[in-house]
């Protein structure tokens, strides 16, 4: 094992539902592609870990969780220093902006310029949490290594607890870039992620091997009109049902 990184386990992931006895309150059910994933939320093992997260994060830090899809590499969105690391850990060119994950759909009005769009707060209350990434235009807030320059910030809001208390503990949002070198695949353990990365993560979160699904869609909204830029898990017609419109596609680069 590489020495130096802080190693956080939680007995999570052998778990099935007829061995617990939990309140619904408690539990979190994930269910896509005929997958189920079961984290308890309650689990003072977890809690312990997301809290020392959290402080690494306040610091400056860098730290490995499990997300909805992948494990993925958290920094504070409006800390520039610790963003810079994780371009730098994952060798991320400097022209592909990051994502950015929320604690809940009422923090996009940190991170959009103006008042967020009513066409966003719709699709958030039908699809958040959950796969769909909206494109709305940033506010000063976001920093231009963020944004890569751009205009725009790409915002969701994972099913998946660990990201949401991280940025809740945290008290603003966190970078949601998956955790792996540049080119490379996915990474959907905690002792993959230790793997690849070692001591250059502060912490390593614990919560079972991730099931992985399909990627986000992604929807641009900083425009007249709404532009589905990548097809994933939450399809066309979903959202043209609620939104009341047909979209434009437009083929591009989206990571």
């Amino acid at each position: 094992m590489n020495q130096g990184v802080t190693v956080l386990q939680s007995p999570l992931n052998c778990c099935k539902t007829d061995q617990i006895q939990a309140s619904i309150y408690d539990i979190l059910f994930q269910a896509e592609n005929g997958n189920l994933a079961l984290i308890s939320t309650h689990n003072e093992a977890l809690q312990s870990q997301i809290a020392a997260a959290v402080d690494a994060l306040k610091r400056g830090g860098v730290v490995g969780i499990p997300t909805d899809t992948l494990y993925g590499l958290a920094a504070c969105v409006f800390d520039d220093d610790a963003v810079r690391r994780v371009f730098d850990l994952k060798g991320r060119p400097a022209n592909m902006p990051m994502p950015v994950l929320l604690a809940r759909a009422g923090d996009m009005g940190n991170c959009v310029m103006g008042d967020v769009p009513e066409a966003a707060i719709r699709l958030a209350e039908r699809f958040w949490p959950g796969a769909l990434t909206l494109v709305l235009k940033r506010s000063t807030a976001i920093s231009d290594i963020v944004s890569a320059g751009g205009d725009t910030v790409a915002l969701r809001v994972p099913n998946h607890p660990v990201p949401r208390q991280l940025a809740e503990g945290l008290g603003a949002p966190i970078t949601g870039t998956s955790a792996n070198r540049s080119g490379e695949p996915g990474l959907t353990t905690a002792k993959a992620v230790r793997y690849v990365f070692g001591d250059e993560l502060e912490i390593v979160v614990e919560a079972g091997e991730i099931l992985g699904g399909v990627a986000s869609t992604v929807l641009d909204l900083s425009g007249g009109r709404p532009v589905l830029l990548r097809q994933g898990a939450v399809s066309q017609e979903d959202i043209e049902d609620t939104l009341g419109v047909n979209l434009t596609k437009e083929t591009g680069t989206v990571s």
